[in-house]
């Protein structure tokens, strides 16, 4: 498996983990559960490792498509910004989930701040990473930019013409 393979398998860990990360953690925080929030902290903190995964292998990626017709410079230094801003947000998110970990195992009487300061810190990470994942589908799908889909004969119109 290469760089390349590796990096489009996990780049969709941290955005689906975030997400759900939050729905688990927002509903352990209505339902005062302990368990349900330690899990969600536990899906933030591999959604970080996948990101730190994902952004490593984010170079070989790059190299390997840069020089393709119909691949954008831009587009793909876009998405290797947003990725910076998404890889830092996500290292912070498990870093909170942590220490909300360590808190709510002490029965600290932080644990409620922990664990709303971690929600907000995680909505915050799921919408760069998101952006991030919008940002490298744009590098090859190119269909989601113009919102227009080439019919099956290539530069043909829809009436067959050219």
């Amino acid at each position: 498996m290469s760089q390349v393979h590796l990096h489009l398998l996990i780049t969709h860990l941290p955005i689906f983990g975030a997400l759900l990360g939050a729905f688990v953690l927002g509903y352990g925080i209505w339902s005062k559960s302990d368990h349900t929030k330690i899990a969600a902290y536990f899906l933030f903190i591999i959604s970080a490792i996948g990101t730190g995964i994902a952004y490593l292998t984010g170079e070989g990626a790059e190299e390997a498509v840069e020089n393709l017709p119909g691949v954008a410079e831009s587009i793909i230094g876009q998405h290797e910004e947003f990725a910076m801003y998404a890889l830092v947000s996500l290292i912070v998110l498990g870093i909170a989930s942590l220490m909300a970990i360590y808190v709510t195992m002490k029965k600290s009487s932080f644990t409620k701040t922990a664990s709303m300061v971690t929600l907000f810190i995680s909505l915050i990470s799921f919408a760069l990473i998101a952006r991030t994942g919008y940002l490298g589908g744009q590098i090859r799908h190119t269909e989601t930019t113009t919102g227009v889909v080439m019919p099956k004969g290539g530069g043909e119109n829809e009436q067959g013409e050219d």
